[in-house]
């Protein structure tokens, strides 16, 4: 019976993971950066322009994927996302998400005291 429990997850998270996080183009994602206007505050780089506004470059693309469709159907709330992924379609998303999750971010913990 639990082998039965694990089978019947194990495909319900499989379909979702194929239907909802799609792969995207980087390169698609490059263009479409400037298309809806996500340099302006997020960078082409995805090193944020402004203190309001999160970097992007490196983050995990299934965040990235889950944000951007949480904003376009108003389950997240901000005012200038909202607007802006509401026109976004699951292939313009998994584009972004693509792209902005394939920028190289390396890393370097403070000097020890």
């Amino acid at each position: 019976m639990l082998k039965i429990k694990f089978a019947a997850i194990a495909a319900v998270l499989s379909l979702t993971g194929t239907a909802v996080y799609a792969d995207g183009s980087a390169a698609n994602g490059a263009q479409k950066i400037k298309t809806f206007g996500c340099i302006t505050c997020h960078g082409r780089d995805g090193v944020s322009k402004l203190a309001e506004a999160p970097n992007l470059a490196g983050q995990v693309q299934i965040y990235l994927t889950s944000a951007l469709q949480a904003y376009r159907t108003g389950g997240r709330k901000n005012e200038m996302m909202n607007t802006v992924a509401e026109k976004l379609t699951d292939s313009d998303i998994a584009d972004l998400a693509t792209y902005y999750s394939s920028i190289a971010v390396s890393v370097a913990p403070p000097p020890r005291p």
